[in-house]
């Protein structure tokens, strides 16, 4: 479930499947009660989405190339680029309703 930049490009940016990337770090008090949602929706869309955790202090690269300057963040891809942003403490509703608008949608491809 942990990513690191590293392994960003091969695991999220050319997955077949969509992913879903969560933002966090251990001093963050919002990302630690986040962390139980994101786990439920890890196992409720197995095989339908990838989930990771992305710790921001020890992974700056990936943070900084996508622009996240708050966290909690949850990034959204689908086809390698991001389709939906998602910031700060959020229900686990809006959560997998963003999940579901982006599993229905359809991406084009360059």
């Amino acid at each position: 479930m942990n990513i690191r930049d590293d392994e960003f490009q091969a695991k999220v940016i050319n997955s077949e499947l969509p992913s879903l990337i969560d933002f966090w770090a251990t001093w963050c008090g919002p990302c630690r009660r986040l962390a139980p949602i994101v786990e439920e929706i890890e196992k409720e869309f197995e095989g339908k989405i990838n989930v990771f955790k992305l710790d921001v202090d020890e992974n700056p690269e990936t943070s900084t190339h996508y622009g996240v300057r708050s966290i909690p963040t949850l990034l959204l891809f689908k086809g390698g680029k991001v389709v939906k942003t998602i910031i700060g403490l959020q229900s686990k509703e809006k959560i997998v309703a963003s999940i579901e608008e982006v599993l229905n949608s359809e991406i084009i491809h360059a």
